[in-house]
C-alpha cells in the first residue's frame, strides 16, 4: 500500500467481540479497490470496484465463514 492511499476503518461491536472492517483504493470513483473483514480469528478479503458492495461481499462471506466454522463444531 502506498503512503498517499485513503484506508477507512469501521468497527462494529458485538456481544463477543468487535467486527474491524478496513477498506481501501476506491480512489477516484470507480477504481479498484480491497476490504479486509475481521472478527476475532477469522480474516475474509474481496476486491472490487464498488466500495459498499465490496463491504457487504465481505461482510457476507464473513457469516458464512462464521456459520460453517459453527456447523463444524
Amino acid at each position: 500500500m502506498k503512503r498517499h492511499e485513503h484506508m477507512d476503518v469501521i468497527f462494529l461491536p458485538t456481544e463477543k467481540g468487535t467486527i474491524k472492517i478496513y477498506a481501501y483504493g476506491f480512489s477516484p470513483s470507480g477504481s479498484w479497490g480491497q476490504v479486509f473483514t475481521e472478527y476475532n480469528n477469522i480474516t475474509v478479503t474481496v476486491k472490487g470496484y464498488h466500495k459498499k458492495k465490496s463491504i457487504i461481499r465481505s461482510l457476507m462471506r464473513l457469516n458464512e465463514s462464521l456459520v460453517n466454522k459453527m456447523e463444524d463444531k
